[in-house]
């Protein structure tokens, strides 16, 4: 995450789902933001849908009418503002930037863990999503990307998770199966959702004891967030593909 994207659409839709969940399973939330420093693209620049809230504050209008604040050319865009204006309530947040170096990642993870070590539900938002084979942990740019071995050490912690993910230039049926692959495979005994959007899927693995609030959450999604959140788990699909 950097603070440059705080209040896109993906982050408008980021903080509707985390709000669904919270709303749907009680548990306390804490976010890991995983945080990058800003690099001055403008990749990030799409707010213009707090421009239009005919079509876009239905969904959660509370949200949609405190993310609006970004309109003031005032205002600073930063992750900060999510406590400040209580998008998430009840979070606890992890504010601390992540590093490539080796030595200093491996504490990274530790540091999540005891400063939310109080929150059942643990949100990850890496830049890009989970590692890929060409970035290694410590290599250059390892810090956009969250890795199986701290996705399991916070997993056997006991936190229930969801993880932040780009989609990657290939088919995102083939995508989603092999997320939910890797996820099961390490995760053996989690209970998986995704939650696809257009440029962004979050995957959700419940620990046993949390499994019986899935099916409250999908519903509560895709109810509030038709149209713009797909949901797949099991090998079942609800909800077209967002537009």
């Amino acid at each position: 995450m950097k603070h440059q994207y705080f209040g896109d659409v993906n982050d408008y839709r980021k903080y509707g789902l985390l709000r669904c969940l919270i709303e749907a399973t009680g548990l306390t939330l804490g976010v890991a933001w995983w945080l990058t420093s800003d690099d001055g693209r403008t990749d990030g620049e799409f707010r213009g849908y707090l421009q239009r809230p005919e079509l876009w504050r239905r969904f959660d209008p509370v949200l949609f009418d405190r993310l609006s604040g970004l309109l003031d050319p005032a205002t600073l865009r930063h992750t900060s503002l999510a406590r400040r204006w209580d998008l998430l309530p009840g979070g606890v947040y992890h504010d601390a930037l992540v590093e490539d170096a080796r030595p200093i990642r491996l504490s990274h993870v530790e540091k999540v863990g005891r400063e939310l070590s109080n929150c059942s539900l643990v949100f990850l938002d890496p830049d890009n999503g989970i590692e890929v084979r060409s970035v290694p942990l410590g290599g250059k740019n390892s810090s956009k990307y969250v890795y199986w071995q701290e996705i399991e050490e916070l997993f056997h912690r006991g936190h229930s998770l969801v993880i932040y993910q780009h989609y990657p230039h290939i088919s995102r049926d083939v995508f989603e199966a092999s997320l939910l692959n890797g996820l099961q495979t390490r995760l053996g005994k989690a209970r998986l959702a995704l939650f696809s959007t257009a440029h962004v899927v979050f995957a959700l693995a419940l620990q046993p004891e949390h499994a019986a609030h899935l099916d409250l959450a999908a519903a509560k999604v895709g109810a509030r967030w038709s149209g713009q959140i797909r949901i797949s788990r099991s090998g079942f699909r609800a909800e077209a593909p967002a537009t």
